[in-house]
């Protein structure tokens, strides 16, 4: 009977420590489940908020527009992929736009900045304006400060007359880089002559290096900071003729004030400003063509 009596204690503190540990184990599986459920929770969170809310958010503010997608999403996105935005954007392109085809590159560079990742390109909404322009221009000459990935510069020489070379000034070579491929992949490489350097060097020796006279057509969209003194040295390599038009991008945002008060006030240009937005938001930005009087 002692025996049995023992058997039975030891069974049934052998049944509690069972239930315990099985309590425990649901407790800990309950635990995971609901810090799994919390990270879920937290992930769909910070995804609506990325893809989203914040962009959404950021479409009317200049200001918080260029810190979200110039100093956060470019960052963040450059550290998990170990590549910049150009190289980005050029994959897309190889991947998706029809090689030999301008049009479809502009059209595969345009979906990538609106749901991909936004870029400084002049944009879909802008470049209507700037292909409205080159229309009418019909330049012989033109030039392009500002290469970056090349989506103006093949914008502007698709639709220039045969016979027209378009030459672009790119300061940073790795754009550069990017942008010769992107510009070889759309068939407009014997249109196109990119030059890397910085425009305050170069621009005096544009008779020297092509032969160039003046320019009937410029389009300025590089360093903001480098608009008036630019145009300036234009003025006095004497690479402007009477009626030589000039497009300038940004002027509201970031914006170019010392250019718009000088094109705006001095008798030398007539200037009309274009309202528009910024590249892929609904900021306020707009173009401003200016022509030369002589």
């Amino acid at each position: 009977m002692a025996v049995r009596g023992l058997k039975e204690k030891q069974a049934t503190k052998d049944k509690r420590l069972w239930r315990s540990s099985s309590e425990r184990g649901d407790i800990s599986r309950n635990m995971l489940l609901s810090f799994l459920a919390l990270c879920c929770g937290g992930a769909a969170v910070l995804y609506g908020l990325y893809s989203w809310l914040i962009p959404a958010a950021v479409q009317y503010n200049a200001w918080w527009a260029l810190l979200w997608h110039d100093a956060i999403v470019e960052r963040a996105l450059n550290t998990l992929t170990r590549s910049t935005r150009p190289q980005r954007l050029l994959r897309a392109v190889q991947k998706k736009a029809i090689k030999g085809d301008p049009q479809s590159v502009i059209s595969t560079i345009d979906y990538f900045c609106r749901h991909s990742e936004w870029a400084m390109n002049v944009g879909d909404e802008k470049g209507v304006i700037l292909d409205s322009v080159v229309c009418e221009v019909s330049p012989s000459t033109a030039l392009e400060l500002g290469t970056y990935c090349g989506y103006s510069t093949v914008r502007i020489a698709r639709l220039l007359p045969p016979g027209t070379k378009l030459i672009t000034l790119e300061f940073n070579p790795d754009y550069a880089a990017v942008a010769r491929q992107i510009i070889e992949y759309s068939g407009l490489q014997d249109k196109i002559c990119l030059v890397e350097g910085a425009s305050g060097d170069l621009i005096p020796k544009m008779q020297e290096l092509f032969g160039i006279k003046t320019f009937d057509f410029v389009f300025l969209d590089h360093w903001k900071d480098r608009y008036l003194p630019d145009i300036k040295l234009l003025e006095e390599c004497q690479l402007l003729r009477k009626g030589s038009i000039l497009l300038a991008d940004n002027v509201i945002c970031p914006g170019t004030p010392d250019y718009l008060e000088y094109v705006r006030n001095s008798p030398r240009y007539e200037s009309k400003y274009f309202k528009s937005h910024l590249e892929y938001t609904k900021v306020e930005d707009g173009l401003e063509k200016s022509v030369f009087l002589g």
